[in-house]
């Protein structure tokens, strides 16, 4: 695994992965897992200043380093940083599970087609999460721009830290009523964190788990 951004979801994965384990094997079994979690203070000044190139050759490092380690399979606990997942796949030899392929299979398996994506602005806003989601055949709705801002803010300003408020879970609900109201027939939790905060219980209509499919995926792989 290659977490840290931000530790609060990363500590999701780990907390899932052992869980599905357990529940698939029993007793005290447990994940094999290396973990690699980096300084997201450090990522999160390569996103704001557009320095993709160097955080892909981080979070490249991190895989190779994992790979030394022993590591049999990365996986990449983030979605915004999947925009820098063909640097990491260039760097090892090891399979990779992204998280936008186990995603449209739980949505397409859903029998659904058109969704609305909540993740940080620049999932929302640029094409690396919603392409790869669109090549499996469906369609991805954002919000408008003042709702975009105010999901970015609330998971770089609160989630992040751990912060979990009924406002924000209150600000979240009126933005995927907005994607239903478009014609969103699903809603991806398209950022690590959001699962904090908001689930099926704030949504009319089916929401994907972008944490929990990733998890239940890679141990579906690595098993």
């Amino acid at each position: 695994m290659i977490g840290g951004m931000s530790w609060e979801s990363t500590a999701q994965y780990y907390r899932l992965a052992n869980e599905i384990v357990r529940d698939r094997f029993g007793g005290l079994a447990s994940a094999r897992i290396l973990l690699h979690s980096v300084d997201f203070a450090e990522v999160e000044r390569m996103q704001a200043t557009g320095d993709w190139i160097a955080a892909g050759q981080l979070l490249a490092e991190a895989a190779q380093g994992l790979e030394r380690g022993g590591a049999e399979l990365i996986v990449l606990c983030t979605n915004t940083m999947h925009k820098v997942a063909d640097a990491i796949t260039a760097a090892t030899d090891l399979p990779f599970v992204h998280i936008a392929d186990v995603t449209a299979a739980a949505v397409r398996a859903a029998g659904l087609r058109k969704v609305g994506l909540l993740a940080t602005g620049y999932t929302m806003e640029q094409p690396f999460l919603r392409d790869r989601l669109e090549a499996h055949g469906l369609s991805v709705l954002v919000p408008e721009a003042g709702d975009r801002a105010q999901v970015h803010r609330i998971i770089y300003d609160e989630l992040c830290v751990g912060q979990v408020t009924d406002p924000s879970r209150e600000a979240y609900r009126g933005v995927i009523g907005r994607l239903i109201d478009a014609g969103a027939e699903g809603i991806i939790l398209g950022c690590t964190e959001i699962e904090l905060l908001v689930g099926q219980d704030d949504s009319a209509v089916p929401v994907f788990p972008t944490t929990r499919l990733h998890v239940e995926a890679a141990i579906a792989a690595a098993v």
